[in-house]
């Protein structure tokens, strides 16, 4: 064996294990949280690091779910996130296809406005929206989120799928339109499915920004009956003297469980739908 073939597998070797170093590293934090959620009351205030419980028990677990209203926070999330996520990408996946293959007057100035629009903090428009809202009457309301939700994600949708796009050859709809297909059949039947990594992962990033959101979610969805689970999880710390952390540790990992299932689902998807789409701006 060379020495430059050494020399490469040496340096793949020590930069796998800095990353493997760094992944248990990232771990611990989620590892501790799992074990604190086994722990009992008391023993979660405990001074000692330990990563096994001394008592483990499931009260935590049933507390959330039976004595706390975890399945209604679940579900205004669910609702929240699949209603966003169907609104934003309805309009992201043409929008993004009009940006990717037409050539009309004000392109570059509409993608950089929304370049511009994406970069000030939500927290600037929080006033604001919520005149709109109380005038509307939309705070406590599925559709108020929503509207907020799909039209701060659609910018970072349009991006990503456009740069998708971008990389499918021209020449593909070209041969289905000599064979007569429309341009709704060539969106539809040719285009769509070629996109469909980049759809799915950009679907499921929206998702999961609206599964965690917390500033919109506690501001305009007052009522304790429309908290979602980052508002429910926030209600959980709010006193001090009925504070538990293993109880909170329960309701972390529940939360994060659906998440994990989606993103396992759909984790073939992730490079071809991140990467591609930022070949090509």
């Amino acid at each position: 064996m060379s020495t430059k073939k050494i020399k490469r597998m040496a340096g793949l070797t020590v930069l796998n294990l800095i990353f493997i170093i760094i992944c248990l590293l990232a771990l611990i934090p989620i590892l501790y949280a799992v074990s604190l959620s086994f722990c009992n009351g008391g023993s979660g205030l405990s001074s000692d690091l330990s990563f096994w419980p001394k008592d483990p028990t499931w009260k935590n677990y049933s507390a959330i779910l039976v004595e706390e209203p975890f399945l209604l926070w679940l579900k205004n999330s669910a609702v929240l996130s699949v209603g966003t996520m169907i609104a934003a990408m309805g309009t992201a996946v043409t929008a993004a296809y009009a940006f990717s293959r037409y050539r009309f007057k004000g392109r570059n100035g509409v993608l950089q406005a929304l370049l511009i629009l994406n970069a000030f903090p939500q927290i600037l428009s929080m006033f604001a929206i919520f005149r709109l809202f109380k005038t509307f009457h939309l705070l406590n309301s599925y559709l108020g989120l929503i509207i907020v939700y799909a039209g701060s994600m659609c910018i970072f949708s349009i991006w990503n799928m456009k740069g998708y796009f971008d990389t499918i050859p021209v020449e593909i709809e070209e041969a289905a339109r000599i064979d007569g297909a429309g341009s709704g059949q060539i969106l539809m039947k040719v285009v769509l499915p070629l996109a469909r990594p980049a759809i799915i992962v950009t679907s499921v990033m929206v998702l999961i920004f609206v599964w965690n959101e917390y500033l919109f979610s506690t501001t305009f969805m007052m009522n304790e009956g429309s908290y979602t689970l980052a508002a429910g999880l926030y209600q959980l710390q709010t006193s001090d003297y009925s504070r538990s952390w293993p109880l909170f540790s329960a309701a972390a990992i529940l939360v994060s469980i659906p998440i994990l299932i989606v993103f396992f689902c759909i984790q073939k998807y992730m490079v071809s739908g991140l990467t591609a789409g930022g070949v090509k701006g």
